[in-house]
């Protein structure tokens, strides 16, 4: 059995892991996820979210040593709180996230890729402090693959993605880098280019780069597959 903490990505929450987290207890593991600050239920100012608050939250979450999964823009909290505090991290997971870059923020990751999905539909507020995606193209470009009953939950619940944790680049070191890491890439990503997301696992150990037919959402369109993945990762980790 595994300790599992699930990590939303950009403007998501811990609700996005709705699917998973009873996935992973059928398969006998422990799983639950939280809302970073500035999302979900917590209701911290866009102004006051940072990257190291994220990191904090993350390891306030951890209860003794614990696989953590990091979808989408969370590679960079999960990374940043390995940096902090790599004792209570058994496995760092990255699904579909990006797999940050040693004095790289996640906006000069995004900038860096081979093709711009996302900018067309990224919308910021007039404050500067925090964006939106443009509902009309959400669907198109995380959900695709998802049902009627996902994508209506995302509309009513995706919130704005605080800007300063995104803009924020990251020293990465051997603190987060002793710890095992795996990459899931999803091969019908219309988010992040799978093309892209295959560069940057290439820095993974071999054997810990696997592939999902999934869009950016596999939490939503394929839960028991990402829940078995999961799973496998989990044996294959040294004992706790």
């Amino acid at each position: 059995m595994a300790d599992f903490l699930l990590i939303h990505g950009s403007c998501h929450g811990a609700w996005c892991w709705h699917r998973v987290i009873p996935a992973l207890q059928a398969l006998g593991h422990n799983a639950r996820a939280i809302d970073l600050p500035g999302h979900g239920l917590d209701r911290t100012a866009p102004e006051d979210v940072t990257l190291d608050s994220y990191a904090r939250a993350i390891l306030d979450a951890l209860n003794g040593p614990t696989i953590v999964v990091g979808h989408s823009m969370a590679g960079y909290p999960i990374t940043a709180a390995a940096e902090l505090d790599p004792s209570r991290i058994r496995a760092l997971v990255y699904l579909c996230a990006y797999a940050p870059k040693s004095g790289l923020s996640l906006a000069d990751m995004r900038k860096a890729g081979p093709r711009q999905p996302l900018a067309p539909a990224i919308r910021i507020d007039a404050t500067r402090t925090c964006f939106s995606f443009d509902p009309s193209m959400a669907g198109d470009l995380f959900y695709h693959d998802c049902d009627a009953e996902a994508q209506s939950l995302a509309a009513l619940c995706l919130c704005p993605q605080p800007i300063l944790p995104q803009e924020t680049p990251l020293t990465v070191t051997s603190q987060s880098q002793s710890v095992p890491r795996h990459y899931i890439r999803c091969t019908e990503d219309r988010a992040i280019p799978p093309e892209y997301q295959e560069i940057m696992a290439q820095d993974f150990p071999p054997g810990h780069h696997t592939t999902l037919p999934a869009s950016h959402s596999p939490f939503f369109s394929m839960p028991g597959d990402v829940a078995a993945r999961l799973a496998e990762i989990a044996r294959a980790l040294p004992a706790a």
